[in-house]
C-alpha cells in the first residue's frame, strides 16, 4: 500500500533547502524530524483493507456462489463422502426447481412445523457463525437449524408423487427413470421395509427431494412434517465438482423431463 504522502513533497525525499540557507538546529530531539515511509501507513488502512475484503468474499458466498463438500452417504453413489461442490445461487431467482437437479437447503429443523416446535430451530448470527469455516467447528455453535441438506430434487409442484417401499418413484402414475440410483431400500416378503412411503400431491411454491441412496437417507420421506420442501429453504443448485480431481465435472440431471 501506497505510504501517506506529506502534500507538496515527493515521498521518501527530505525537504529541499535553498542552497544559501542552512537548516536552523531543532528545538528539541524530535521537532524536526520527518517520518519515514514505513511510519506512513496507519493501523486502521490494513484493517480496513482486511475487512473489504472479508466483506466480498462473505458476499459472493451469501449471493452468488460457494463452496460444499458432502459428509454422508445419502448421495451414493454419484456424489461421495468429501466431495467438494460448488452451489450457485442465481438460477433460482429467475425459475423454478427442475427434476433431476441436485439442490442444497436448509435442514428440516428449520422449516418442519413438527421439528421447530421442538424447539430446535437457531437464530440467524448463530447460523451464519456455524457456516463460517473455521469458526463453525467451533464447541458449542453446532445447531440442527443451521446444518444444510444437499438431495436431488424429484416431484414439482403439480404433481402427483408416490414412492413405495422400496424407494421408486411414480409420477403421476408413471414410473421415473432414476439411473443415478443404485441402492433402493430392502424389503421382506410381504413387501414391507424400514423405509417409509409418499403419496403426495405437490402444491406451488413446494417440491420434493430424495437422496440418491434410497436406503440411507434421511429425506422428505422420514421427516415428521411431511415431505415438501419449500422453494424459499433452498440455498442453491450443486452444478460442479472440483475434488477430487479425477471426478471433476459437471452434475447436470441425467434425466430432467418427466417421465
Amino acid at each position: 500500500m501506497t505510504p501517506t504522502e506529506t502534500p507538496g513533497e515527493t515521498p521518501g525525499e527530505p525537504p529541499r533547502q535553498p542552497s544559501s540557507a542552512r537548516p536552523s538546529a531543532p528545538s528539541n530531539g524530535s521537532a524536526g524530524r520527518h517520518p519515514s515511509p514505513e511510519q506512513g501507513e496507519s493501523p486502521w488502512e490494513f484493517w480496513r483493507s482486511v475487512l473489504i475484503t472479508l466483506a466480498i468474499a462473505l458476499g459472493i458466498r451469501q449471493y452468488l456462489v460457494e463452496a460444499r463438500y458432502i459428509p454422508s452417504g445419502s448421495m451414493l453413489p454419484g456424489l461421495q463422502l468429501q466431495d467438494r461442490l460448488l452451489v450457485e445461487k442465481l438460477s433460482y431467482r429467475n425459475r423454478a426447481p427442475r427434476r433431476g437437479e441436485i439442490v442444497v437447503f436448509h435442514a428440516p429443523h428449520h422449516f418442519d412445523p413438527v421439528l421447530k416446535a421442538q424447539g430446535s430451530e437457531g437464530g440467524p448470527l448463530q447460523c451464519l457463525l456455524v457456516n463460517l469455516p473455521l469458526i463453525g467447528s467451533m464447541p458449542g455453535l453446532q445447531q440442527p437449524a443451521c446444518d444444510a441438506f444437499i438431495k436431488r430434487v424429484i416431484a414439482l409442484p403439480g404433481e402427483r408423487l408416490v414412492v413405495d417401499p422400496r424407494g421408486r418413484v411414480t409420477i403421476n402414475g408413471k414410473a421415473l427413470a432414476e439411473p443415478y440410483v443404485k441402492n433402493y431400500c430392502p424389503v421382506d416378503e410381504r413387501g414391507m421395509g424400514p423405509c417409509r412411503t409418499i403419496n403426495v400431491l405437490v402444491p406451488a411454491d413446494r417440491v420434493v427431494v430424495l437422496g440418491d441412496n434410497r436406503a440411507n437417507s434421511w429425506d422428505g420421506r422420514f421427516w415428521p412434517g411431511g415431505p415438501l420442501l419449500p422453494r424459499t429453504e433452498i440455498i442453491g443448485r450443486a452444478f460442479f465438482r472440483f475434488f477430487p480431481f479425477n471426478a471433476m465435472g459437471s452434475l447436470e440431471p441425467p434425466n430432467p423431463a418427466a417421465p
